[in-house]
């Protein structure tokens, strides 16, 4: 069976049923491994927010509190995940999508360990950045294809914005 092809073609092919299933499992896989960066992230991060090191920098007056953080990456990877499930549905290159998802996910797992663990906030301001205009880029770049199903990319993007101000912000004050 060819997921790859319209929704449409779908319900024709395969009937309702199966779509939504392959919908489904699509939406699985995407949860689990997006799910999989966040802990990969956790367990690079440690201590980290607690340290002596991050409780000494100067951070921005408008960095959220912690639990925030958890919250937005939830929601975030949700909404990403779904975001990929259609993605992979509707992008006619599938090759080009995963590429651009596997470098979106070791930017992203990165960021913790070299931020939190090894303190280079200048190394982790370019990552933080270049995930970003990833991003950015996949919000811009797929509407065309996706329509209003980019947006659910908005939250991601917004709160890179965020995150990068505040990485910035640390690497100039400090």
């Amino acid at each position: 069976m060819n997921y790859g092809c319209k929704w449409r073609e779908y319900r024709v092919k395969l009937g309702k049923t199966d779509y939504l299933y392959a919908m489904m499992v699509r939406l699985l896989i995407f949860l689990l491994v997006n799910f999989a960066a966040l802990a990969l992230g956790g367990l690079a991060t440690k201590n980290g927010v607690s340290s002596d090191w991050y409780t000494n920098l100067n951070k921005a007056p408008w960095t959220p509190p912690g639990w925030v953080f958890g919250a937005a990456w939830t929601s975030i990877m949700f909404c990403y995940s779904f975001y990929m499930a259609y993605a992979w549905e509707y992008m006619p290159d599938k090759k080009y999508l995963l590429t651009l998802f596997i470098i979106q996910w070791i930017l992203n797992v990165s960021w913790n360990p070299v931020f939190f663990a090894y303190h280079w906030s200048v190394l982790g301001l370019i990552i933080i950045a270049a995930l970003t205009l990833l991003i950015g880029y996949k919000l811009v770049s797929q509407v065309g294809i996706l329509k209003l199903k980019s947006l659910l990319l908005a939250p991601y993007f917004i709160w890179l914005l965020i995150a990068s101000s505040l990485n910035a912000y640390i690497v100039f004050k400090n």
